[in-house]
């Protein structure tokens, strides 16, 4: 048996195969959207990411008969552990051949480092946290990823339940077909319901401000610490990092489609959705320059889905229908803009109160995405 190299990652080289590795893999497989090399090596950059400033990562490549097979990062993310009082250490960035030698020697060296940082249980995957594409598609694998979701071969959950891990919480993503839009009879309910509530709320619609971007990113970053505040794994944004993440959402943002709800002039509810951009991404090839620039602003409006990304209520006001007055506006938006179909993710697998409405709405589960964990022991 040919022996498996591990290489930590420190040289430009060694960084450009790290990156660029998913197009020795995903080279025949049609599904794959190869995403654009200049977001990811902002998102990996410690000078630039905000997410560094209270985490710290490896990241490592493996080697066998001299081809580069494989890669893999170990984050230690210092707020996650301080808000949920743990000692959890994530891996993340995950590309491996069929081979689970390869793999082991992938975790063997993740985990070795993690030990040594004092962590006590592994999780992923997780691209650094889980604002970013996480956990591996074991459910819905013959559809491409819409933009910021994950994709991955159907052996990833073998290679890594081979090596001891097992599922910690699965993360759904449901779709909105035009079959569904098209059903008068549940649209005249929904939008019955949403002017109820409306009317007995005295609530009001406003879209998103895009001449105040850093005032309103702050009014989205309220309300996703508060009513994200008690879904799994999730961790309070800070102002810095809701920045940073909304940079990189300004050149697809449609402000119809990024929606506050208020009461009394105060935001008590938001739901941003985005075009679904990676139909236009694939076509790219991972770049801009010198004609990915043109192809993308040429193509962007034949996008025919959106992907609602996020969408709360405070606390104090769940349980009383605003999910529907949510929903109900950004299929009036969306529709009003030709698109045909919707999805919405990440929903977890344990946030019952949307999933309810979701359901109501004959949304389906069409992908299932699964974050594994173990314990890190010795060897």
């Amino acid at each position: 048996m040919n022996p498996v190299e591990i290489k930590e990652v420190r040289e430009p080289r060694e960084w450009d195969a790290f990156l660029k590795l998913p197009w020795c893999l995903y080279q025949h497989d049609p599904l794959w959207i190869p995403p654009l090399i200049c977001n990811l090596k902002r998102q990996l950059n410690a000078k630039k990411n905000p997410f560094f400033h209270n985490a710290e990562a490896k990241y490592w490549l493996a080697f066998k008969n001299g081809k580069c097979a494989g890669r893999i990062a170990a984050i230690i993310n210092r707020q996650h552990n301080a808000h949920f009082s743990e000692k959890t250490g994530f891996w993340g960035y995950f590309e491996c051949v069929d081979d689970a030698s390869v793999s082991r020697g992938l975790f063997d060296a993740a985990h070795e480092w993690l030990r040594k940082g004092g962590m006590e249980h592994g999780r992923g995957p997780v691209n650094l946290s889980m604002n970013n594409e996480c956990g591996f598609l074991i459910n819905g694998i013959d559809r491409s990823p819409v933009i910021q979701m994950s994709y991955n071969p159907a052996y990833y959950p073998g290679l890594v339940e081979s090596y001891g891990y097992i599922k910690e919480h699965d993360l759904l993503a449901y779709h909105i077909s035009e079959e569904i839009l098209e059903n008068e009879r549940l649209m005249r309910r929904l939008k019955h319901i949403s002017e109820f509530v409306m009317q007995r709320e005295n609530l009001a619609f406003r879209c998103f401000d895009t001449k105040n971007l850093r005032i309103e990113v702050e009014k989205i970053r309220e309300l996703f610490n508060d009513f994200l505040s008690d879904c799994w794994g999730v961790v309070p944004m800070t102002k810095d990092e809701a920045v940073f993440m909304a940079d990189s959402l300004k050149p697809v943002l449609v402000k119809e489609l990024a929606l506050f709800v208020e009461k009394d002039g105060q935001s008590i509810g938001c739901c941003l959705s985005v075009p679904d951009l990676n139909q236009v991404l694939k076509g790219m090839n991972g770049r801009l320059f010198p004609t990915g620039l043109f192809r993308f602003l040429v193509n962007r409006h034949r996008v025919t889905e959106i992907r609602l990304m996020l969408m709360g209520i405070t606390k104090s006001f769940r349980k009383r229908g605003l999910e529907a007055v949510l929903f109900n506006r950004t299929i009036m938006e969306a529709s009003k803009r030709k698109y045909r179909g919707a999805e919405m993710s990440w929903v977890s697998e344990s946030n019952l109160d949307v999933i309810r409405v979701l359901e109501s709405m004959h949304a389906k589960v069409y992908k299932r995405y699964r974050i594994y964990g173990m314990p890190l022991k010795a060897g």
